[in-house]
Formats: C-alpha cells, sequence, structure tokens
C-alpha cells in the first residue's frame, strides 16, 4: 500500500475499527500498514475518536502499554434505539404476518443483515461483557441475531443445538418444556464447546413464558458456567411471571388478534426514555 493521505488513512482506520469491534489494533499494526510514523498515527486516531463520539456513532478507547492499542465499541442512544426499534415493531404490526395459533411470521426480520446487524449492536450496549467468555444461543431462529450480538462484543458463540451432531464428539443434553408450544424438547452441546467456570450471555429471539430460556440456563450449570445476562428480541406480556427472571427483551409483544388482524407490540421503554 502507497502512503496515504491523512483523509485517507482516517477514512481507512474507520473502516477496520467498525469491521472490528472490540477487536483491539496496536499502533504498530496501522503504521505499517500506511508506511506512516506511530507519532502520526496517534493524531489520526485522536481526530477519528472525536468526530466519531461527536456524531454518537461509536466510542474509540486508546488502550496504553505494550499490550496496548485502540479498539472501537459500539454504543447506542435511547434515540437511535427508539428509531431501530419503532421502525421494526411497524414492520411486524402488519397483519398479514399473524399465522394460525397466534405467531407471529418473523423469517424476513431474522434474516436481515442490515437490521439483525443494528439488533446486535442495541443488545451489545445493555450488558457489561467485559469479562464474558461467551454469547450462546439455541437453534435455529435465535442464531442470526446471537451472532451479531457475538460480532459487536468480539465473543465466540456457542449454539445449543435440539440433536447431537457426530461431528461435535462428547455431548451433554438436557430436556426442557418450550413455553410457547408446551411440548417437550432436547437440546445439546459438545462437551468440548465451553470451559468450566465461564461467563456467557444468552440471546433468543422469542420468549413467552421462559421454557426455553430456563432450558439454557440449566445447561450453563451443567457446564458450571455463570449467566451474567439475558435478551431477547421479543417478549410476550403474558404470563407476566416468567420462567427466568433478569433478562432484557427488545421489544413486548401485548396481544395477537387473530379476528381483527390486530398486532399489539412496542419497544422496551428502559432502552428508549
Amino acid at each position: 500500500m502507497g502512503r496515504l493521505k491523512r483523509n485517507e488513512r482516517i477514512a481507512a482506520i474507520v473502516k477496520i475499527l467498525s469491521d472490528n469491534p472490540n477487536r483491539t489494533f496496536t499502533l504498530s499494526y496501522f503504521s505499517d500498514l500506511f508506511q506512516s510514523a506511530k507519532s502520526t498515527i496517534s493524531e489520526d486516531i485522536v481526530v477519528t475518536k472525536q468526530a466519531m463520539e461527536k456524531a454518537n456513532l461509536a466510542k474509540i478507547e486508546t488502550i496504553t502499554g505494550a499490550a496496548g492499542g485502540v479498539r472501537l465499541i459500539p454504543t447506542t442512544t435511547a434515540e437511535k434505539n427508539q428509531k431501530i426499534l419503532t421502525e421494526l415493531c411497524h414492520r411486524l404490526k402488519e397483519k398479514d404476518r399473524i399465522l394460525p395459533g397466534g405467531f407471529l411470521y418473523m423469517i424476513d426480520v431474522l434474516y436481515s443483515p442490515h437490521l439483525i446487524h443494528s439488533l446486535g449492536e442495541v443488545f451489545a450496549c445493555q450488558f457489561d461483557y467485559s469479562e464474558v467468555d461467551y454469547v450462546v444461543t439455541v437453534e435455529t431462529k435465535g442464531i442470526p441475531i446471537a451472532l451479531m450480538v457475538a460480532k459487536a462484543m468480539n465473543l465466540p458463540l456457542i449454539i445449543l443445538r435440539h440433536e447431537n451432531k457426530v461431528t461435535e464428539g462428547s455431548t451433554v443434553s438436557i430436556n426442557y418444556i418450550s413455553g410457547s408450544s408446551g411440548k417437550m424438547q432436547r437440546m445439546s452441546l459438545s462437551r468440548r464447546a465451553i470451559k468450566p467456570k465461564s461467563k456467557v450471555i444468552l440471546i433468543d429471539d422469542f420468549m413467552k413464558a421462559g421454557g426455553t430460556a430456563k432450558g439454557m440456563v440449566d445447561m450453563m450449570k451443567e457446564f458450571d458456567a455463570e449467566v451474567v445476562g439475558m435478551g431477547v428480541l421479543i417478549g410476550t406480556k403474558e404470563p407476566e411471571k416468567k420462567l427466568v427472571s433478569d433478562y432484557i427483551p427488545l421489544l413486548i409483544l401485548e396481544d395477537v388478534n387473530e379476528e381483527k388482524g390486530e398486532i399489539q407490540i412496542y419497544p422496551n421503554q428502559n432502552l428508549i426514555l
């Protein structure tokens, strides 16, 4: 790479940091990449930091010491949350999303890269993940959003599966009652997936009674892992008492009226005020 002008270096730094949130890059990395002195790179980073934080786009953190460097930490505001979550609610209120039994069709939302990326950052900003080791979800619909949360946090993603896979070796399996279907189901995880004494954050797409979430918590106990946070994309208003507590829903689903074709869903007020 040839030598770049300052504005070109700053643009490149923003691109690199934004593509790799919570990953630390040393000054030497940028110095070698741009063939510039570290002092020059430091000045570039100061400008980058000021611009990103002034526009409320992200936080740029500099780390001193031999292992230091610079990293981008995703941030959000109540205003940004309101815009993202309100837009999502408008989409989910479309009456043709209602499926027999009062369920909602959500596949197009869950597999929308731009939207899920934004929701992943909203989730990431709700937890202190400085000492967390893994993001954990259960297949299958929770995978896209959990993956974006893991990316924003720069953490590995662990997926609890409904069936054992021969490629995963020895597994641990537990049974649980799904809160939405009321049916007995099973989840399993490779014994190699999580190290003992790890700290995890659980992410899922939907919570009604909390049966699946409790199953995830119980599975973490089998690995002697500590659950330090739990988030769901949509939590139902009823039943008010779930099988788990201390979870953060992005949206609250109050009612689905099949006869009238009406869906009452709104953002979690704690995230937008």
